[in-house]
């Protein structure tokens, strides 16, 4: 990263706005015109149905207690870590990157939402094979977030700048005398 603005800051917040206005527009739909709450599963697919699920932790179930200080806690450390990723976005030169640290701000804002408004975050999402759940039940935000997390990961492991060759070096006059 370079001191210098990232010249792809702009699509990178209209990639985190979109994963956040996607969040919310879903979380809207099964909370009001599905009334997922009171139905608690709707069978969508053999495979997938949506199902009520109010998240007061983070993953695995870690910090599951609903109280205030576990949800005002995780709202601060989501904050932080939100205006980690979009001072980040704000310096990345590439842009897989900044698509990757926009998906990871807008779940990251999506969550902190819900947990403002209700306490808790509104998962619905439930793959699954017959009894196999290979995922925990969850939501838009969460897909974003482990996305964004799995390209950053990916493109560091796969994309590894190549060391400048002696060629490369002599032409920009940086070849050691």
């Amino acid at each position: 990263m370079t001191g210098k603005h990232s010249p792809y800051l702009r699509f990178g917040l209209l990639v985190a706005a979109t994963a956040f206005l996607l969040d919310q527009v879903s979380k809207w739909v099964v909370i009001g015109p599905l009334s997922l709450e009171a139905k608690r599963v709707i069978g969508v697919l053999p495979i997938f149905n949506l199902t009520w699920a109010e998240n007061c932790g983070i993953s695995l179930s870690m910090f599951s207690d609903c109280n205030d200080t576990t949800r005002w806690t995780l709202v601060a450390v989501t904050a932080f870590v939100a205006a980690a990723v979009a001072f980040w976005m704000t310096r990345e030169q590439a842009k897989g990157d900044v698509v990757a640290l926009a998906l990871i701000l807008g779940g990251a804002l999506g969550n902190i939402v819900d947990r403002v408004r209700h306490g808790f975050v509104v998962d619905f999402a439930d793959l699954h094979f017959g009894d196999f759940r290979p995922f925990l039940i969850f939501n838009v935000a969460d897909a974003c977030i482990t996305i964004g997390v799995l390209l950053l990961v990916a493109r560091a492991l796969l994309l590894r700048e190549k060391a400048p060759s002696a060629a490369d070096r002599s032409a920009n006059g940086t070849a050691a005398d």
